[in-house]
């Protein structure tokens, strides 16, 4: 790509909770020098890399919204929504950007999103690639069933389109099988990798974000559990050379991890039923049950006494276990109801929106809820956290093994009762005598060393490069009406693109005069 390329990167959604596609837009700054038009909706900011990119144009679109309706008039507005966001996107594609060499669009949402960058590409004379993460129709099945006919009609329009695309990237293996063996698409395997920017944390950035979190966590407004008490009306990061958080110590330059510190549980959720995190609760009560139990513990222990003396430096066979919950979501607020109601003596819960670059900062365990509609994608956040040096523990469905490697970087629980012991497993002993969790620790890191760039560079480079090939050419060959189908002009790119990489671009240069 020795010419100065430009890729329109589209996203029918919020541009600051698509990283793959962002992703996709840094490596093609950074690694191609290309100029990137991103297309997207508006609502959290990307990563901070995004924004100081200068070869890198945000372009918001506004999201199309209607609440308040009734079930007919609902089926109405769909339709009218997915028009007007039809005609936004087009507009966008077509006169608010210059023209690209290729699309690239992430899938789903696929309506209307990839009629509009088909059309898009049609009049710009671009090539148009799609990013398959999962299936569109799978997702509108989760509220409708398999059987509803509005389903039907998306997949039906999902597969039409998705069929017209000059290339496609895909997430898994099953996923490009089922491409190919049903919807008749030829697709490259682009596995998610964590960016240069996931990476394990030194203890004093850890020891920065807690005292950045310290008060979410410590003193929640009328939260009074076992991570809570004892902290209340400290201020305990602002004593200049020595400050203290529930984690950590300063004291002047060095940084120390507390021997009776909770261990620190991440799930990131878009709260939504393909994430089912009432798994998540049951497992954190049977968890404080069976430790209680383990310990022979009286059921009319004094909380408060307990809790304080933990503070004061007590140390037991299983650690409290504090969840941090981040994400944004639709079922968000019923579920922190639902937590509220918990009387819970070693577990505790905080949910709050955590930005990419302090996910490299947590500490301990991830988990994983998400099971996939179609059975065929990955969760992206589990490639974070191995970036970080995050094990995980993940639900169990059909292709997770190619992420998840058992007793490797992680472990696999179909139910709560199965999460529950892997986390007894896991935690005890903890911190300093939990020989599993450190093995996986280190699987996890062994897994995380292989970066997003070099994975783009192998997989996804050779097709934006036979694309743009194609969209260059093509626009040639349609002034001078020598090539009449983009199907006759992808034979003739393949043929340029095989010469010139055995017999460099003189080769190439004869084979177009040819």
């Amino acid at each position: 790509m020795e010419a100065k390329s430009r890729v329109a990167v589209v996203v029918l959604g919020d541009i600051g909770r698509s990283p793959r596609m962002q992703y996709h837009a840094l490596s093609l700054a950074q690694q191609v020098h290309a100029e990137v038009d991103i297309v997207a909706n508006g609502g959290n900011d990307p990563h901070i890399a995004i924004k100081e990119n200068q070869s890198i144009h945000l372009h918001t679109m506004r999201s199309v919204e209607f609440q308040g309706l009734s079930k007919i008039s609902r089926v109405l507005a769909l339709l009218f929504k997915a028009a007007t966001q039809f005609v936004i996107l087009v507009w966008f594609l077509c006169f608010k950007i210059p023209r690209p060499d290729v699309f690239l669009v992430q899938n789903p949402p696929s309506v209307p999103t990839l009629a509009a960058v088909k059309l898009s590409s049609w009049l710009r004379q671009s090539s148009f690639v799609i990013d398959w993460h999962n299936f569109g129709y799978t997702l509108l099945s989760l509220s409708h069933g398999r059987s509803h006919m509005l389903v039907k009609v998306y997949r039906w329009f999902e597969k039409f389109f998705g069929r017209m695309a000059t290339g496609s990237l895909c997430v898994t293996k099953a996923m490009q099988h089922e491409l190919d063996q049903n919807w008749g698409i030829k697709a490259v395997v682009l596995y998610d990798q964590p960016p240069e920017f996931f990476h394990p944390a030194s203890l004093k950035e850890k020891h920065e974000l807690f005292c950045r979190l310290e008060n979410n966590i410590c003193q929640p407004n009328g939260i009074r559990d076992c991570v809570s008490t004892g902290f209340e009306g400290q201020d305990t990061c602002s004593t200049g050379s020595s400050s203290h958080t529930i984690f950590t110590v300063q004291i002047s330059d060095g940084v120390s991890l507390k021997a009776n510190r909770p261990a620190l549980v991440v799930s990131s959720t878009s709260w939504t039923p393909d994430e089912d995190f009432s798994i998540l609760l049951e497992a954190a009560v049977m968890y404080d049950r069976r430790v209680a139990a383990a310990l022979k513990e009286d059921d009319l222990i004094d909380e408060e006494k307990y809790w304080r003396d933990i503070h004061k430096g007590q140390q037991y066979l299983y650690p409290r276990l504090l969840f941090i919950i981040t994400g944004k979501g639709p079922e968000r607020s019923k579920y922190e109801e639902q937590i509220k109601k918990l009387k819970l003596r070693r577990v505790a819960f905080r949910t709050m929106w955590l930005s990419a670059e302090d996910y490299p900062l947590l500490l301990d365990l991830g988990v994983s809820l998400h099971t996939s509609s179609s059975g065929l994608d990955l969760p992206m956040k589990v490639v974070d956290m191995f970036g970080c040096g995050l094990p995980v523990c993940a639900a169990s469905f059909s292709c997770i093994k190619e992420l998840v490697k058992v007793e490797k970087n992680g472990l696999l629980f179909s139910s709560s009762s199965e999460l529950a012991d892997e986390f007894m497993m896991l935690f005890k002993g903890f911190p300093d005598n939990c020989n599993a969790l450190k093995s996986l620790r280190d699987g996890a890191l062994s897994t995380g060393s292989s970066k997003w760039s070099t994975e783009w560079e192998t997989y996804a480079l050779p097709l934006i490069r036979e694309n743009r090939l194609l969209s260059v050419q093509l626009a040639h060959a349609t002034i001078k009406g020598e090539v009449s189908t983009v199907k006759q002009m992808h034979e003739v790119v393949s043929v340029f693109i095989g010469c010139s990489q055995r017999h460099g671009k003189g080769c190439l240069r004869e084979t177009w005069m040819t």
